[in-house]
């Protein structure tokens, strides 16, 4: 492809660290370089490249290693002569960029999250303020992710997101429909609304919590099927959204609201803002006003102040809870945040073996509520066919995090197409169905 930038006619690769946050900033950088008419790629297999753009994760100390080892590996390709430049940016660059330009002199820029115009220019590329709204996507087409505001306000003590993102910022709604509208036309059926916190839109934009607003106006794009939202924080829940999510067809009856904890100690040591007390009436206000809700939920063991004691609490939270869907992590000790000032006291192992001890509580729970799956029909989204067999999701199912339908049938499957299957039976994360 013939580009006007400094590229000539180079090749750049992208690849891609991290969350759906991360993901979203890809795509948008994606269509900004080829708007600008240069030839770029999302993780090409054919590694013809000759310049490469890492996004990088800043999030924990896993993500960390392995956003560090991709950098080395195309600083060392580019010492063998295997490529040219190496830039870097996302969440990684933007918090520790002063130390690693001293650790990986090879990379030839390094970019924060909101760096996107000043790494288009090492391209010789402007901003196209006229794409704002467009996105190549990096995933099937039949669904997006939509990130509805950047950076977070919230005091979270493990977490460094703020440090990374910056401050909550809303984006208008009229940009959000604009967007949706044109993922809809290009084939795109299921919205994914992420954000740091999205039960915080709207505030800064609209001095109100307006997610219920937003959801409602998405929810009459023409196309869009299933509408899903993530990332919504407990404290000061807007309970506006569930009689929206309750009225609206095409909004699913699923939410993912990270709890982190179910002992009230933990959750004023994390900074929540929440008691677990308050917490149960929200998760039966939830339950209550949206029926037949999926509620998907993350929780965090041996931060800073985790005894036994708490840890049983967080145990006997979750077996009385019964989440549908839930993630654990293990706590990261992570520089600048305010639980580093206290001790890392939970060994690494111990931590390990309560991630592992929580995690069976809740495959027993998905087993036995997948169990009351068993000879209904339920309406699947076909994602994928795998070995020649079809893999999809139900309205409770986020891609990649929650459960898969195995579908079978006798007919051929559209991916992206919708389809009636009757579960015929289920294990703790998979239902196996038949397409009828």
């Amino acid at each position: 492809m013939k580009t006007k930038s400094a590229t000539g006619k180079k090749k750049v690769n992208l690849i891609t660290l991290g969350c759906s946050k991360n993901q979203v900033d890809s795509e948008v950088l994606l269509t900004q370089l080829r708007g600008n008419g240069i030839d770029a790629d999302h993780e090409s297999l054919k590694e013809d490249a000759q310049i490469v753009i890492i996004n990088t994760c800043g999030f924990i100390d896993n993500a960390k290693q392995e956003s560090i080892d991709t950098i080395l590996r195309y600083a060392d390709a580019k010492s063998e002569g295997l490529v040219e430049k190496v830039y870097v940016t996302g969440c990684l660059s933007q918090r520790y960029k002063d130390d690693l330009q001293k650790e990986i002199p090879l990379v030839d820029g390094w970019f924060g999250t909101r760096d996107l115009s000043r790494l288009l220019k090492v391209f010789n590329a402007d901003y196209k303020k006229e794409l704002v709204g467009e996105r190549i996507l990096t995933n099937p087409g039949h669904y997006a992710y939509l990130k509805i505001s950047e950076g977070c306000d919230r005091p979270c003590s493990f977490c460094a997101i703020p440090l990374m993102r910056g401050k909550h910022v809303s984006r208008p709604i009229e940009e959000l429909v604009k967007e949706a509208k044109n993922l809809a036309s290009a084939g795109t059926k299921e919205l994914l609304l992420i954000a740091q916190d999205s039960t915080y839109y709207g505030l800064d934009l609209y001095k109100k919590r307006n997610l219920a607003e937003l959801m409602l106006r998405l929810s009459e794009v023409d196309g869009i099927e299933w509408i899903r939202l993530h990332y919504a924080f407990p404290a000061g829940f807007p309970t506006d959204v569930l009689d929206v999510m309750a009225r609206t067809p095409n909004i699913c009856k699923y939410l993912d609201i990270p709890l982190q904890h179910g002992s009230t100690k933990m959750l004023q040591q994390m900074r929540r803002g929440i008691t677990r007390e308050k917490t149960e009436q929200l998760i039966d206000e939830i339950r209550t006003r949206v029926p037949g809700i999926a509620i998907r939920t993350t929780f965090i063991v041996g931060h800073p102040g985790e005894t036994r004691a708490e840890f049983d609490d967080l145990l006997e939270f979750a077996e009385k809870s019964r989440f549908e869907r839930a993630g654990v992590f293990s706590y990261s000790h992570e520089e600048n945040t305010h639980a580093y000032s206290m001790p890392d006291e939970v060994p690494a192992k111990q931590k390990q073996k309560r991630a592992d001890e929580l995690m069976a509580v809740q495959e027993k729970i998905s087993f036995e509520l997948n169990q009351q799956k068993v000879g209904k029909v339920m309406k699947v989204l076909v994602d994928r066919m795998e070995s020649g067999t079809y893999i999809g999701r139900t309205e409770h199912d986020s891609p990649e995090v929650d459960n898969e339908v195995i579908i079978g049938s006798d007919e051929h499957l559209r991916i992206g197409d919708f389809v009636q299957v009757r579960i015929d039976a289920a294990s703790e994360f998979d239902l196996t169905g038949t397409a009828i």
